[in-house]
């Protein structure tokens, strides 16, 4: 009978391996592929938004400027100008029917450390209604600076006032501001209490929620809170940085769309001073990102004056606070203590 032979056993097929190889090194490939295109895309477009910055003739040499010191300071101005708004526009934002020169609505001076140094950023809310000397004009609501003579007599201001040189200056107005925010696909607050102001267009309930670029505006305007311009301040500041930590979620970036909506955003926002780049406000913005220490100018008095209800400084906290910037030393503890 003929003899039963074993069937030779067929070697493990390997075309599977092979395949996830191949997967394996096309992933590879291009995931490298993005990210030199990134790479290249990001270069294309730094050259590109620093080229098609807007900038302004801010600082110039006076007598009696402050010395520079140590680090990097920066003044950031939003203001209330409708300026490319269409009426429905300015409806939809409930920004009012005002359509003057603009005044500046937030004031933040903004301190860098020096290269070396291990200091967080320094952001500074100088209230909007504080009763300095206005180069050329007297004594008067610091916002009226910008109404009188714009960005450079604001920076000018805003040097006499503080001691401190400044470097760099960035405005953004009513129109830039909810555009750079949708862009981003929104902001995230939290508020402890909830706010309803008619006159800002908002009604947020207390707790954390997402701001479209409408309401994110209301949100660093309202007043409509018990210490209403202080409390606004605290809102600026905490919406700032909300903002940076969104533009720099890969959440945002991962998102090819946003590659385009953003810078193009942003540059159409800005307008900033004519020695400014793009890699100084990546700089800022790097900065701002971390924790950076949030402060108040120290308040001596809210009081009257021909001027109407004006802020005045406590000049003694205000003097250290602005000394402790310009020596790029930390800041004293009775004027963190001041903040609380």
């Amino acid at each position: 009978p003929p003899v039963a032979t074993a069937r030779p056993v067929a070697p493990p097929p390997r075309p599977k391996v092979r395949k996830k190889r191949r997967w394996g090194r096309r992933v590879v490939v291009g995931l490298v592929v993005l990210v030199v295109a990134a790479v290249a895309a990001g270069a294309g477009t730094a050259a590109w938004a620093d080229a098609k910055l807007h900038r302004v003739a801010v600082f110039s040499d006076y007598d009696g400027r402050p010395a520079a010191g140590r680090g990097t300071n920066w003044l950031l101005v939003g203001t209330d100008s409708r300026e490319g708004l269409t009426p429905e526009q300015q409806a939809e934002l409930s920004t009012g029917g005002d359509l003057g020169t603009g005044r500046t609505d937030t004031i933040l001076v903004v301190h860098l450390p020096g290269l070396g140094s291990d200091l967080p950023a320094t952001m500074v809310s100088i209230p909007r209604d504080s009763y300095v000397d206005i180069p050329g004009y007297g004594s008067d609501k610091i916002n009226a600076a910008y109404v009188d003579g714009g960005p450079a007599l604001l920076a000018q201001t805003v040097e006499e006032a503080t001691g401190l040189r400044l470097d760099h200056y960035a405005e953004v107005g009513f129109g830039g501001f909810p555009t750079v925010v949708d862009a981003l696909g929104g902001v995230e607050v939290c508020p402890a209490e909830p706010i309803s102001d008619p006159l800002a267009g908002i009604d947020l309930p207390a707790g954390c929620q997402t701001l479209d670029g409408r309401n994110a505006l209301g949100y660093v305007r309202s007043r409509a809170t018990p210490r209403a311009d202080l409390d606004r301040m605290i809102h600026q500041r905490q919406f700032m940085s909300a903002l940076l930590h969104r533009a720099s979620s890969p959440a945002v970036w991962l998102n090819p769309w946003r590659w385009y909506a953003i810078p193009h955003a942003a540059i159409g926002a800005l307008t900033v001073d004519s020695d400014a780049h793009v890699w100084d406000l990546a700089r800022l913005g790097w900065a701002l990102h971390g924790s950076p220490t949030t402060v108040t100018v120290p308040i001596g008095e809210f009081t009257g004056s021909d001027s109407g209800s004006v802020v005045v400084w406590d000049a003694d906290g205000a003097t250290k606070l602005f000394d402790a910037l310009r020596s790029d030393t930390p800041l004293p503890a009775e004027v963190l203590d001041a903040q609380q």
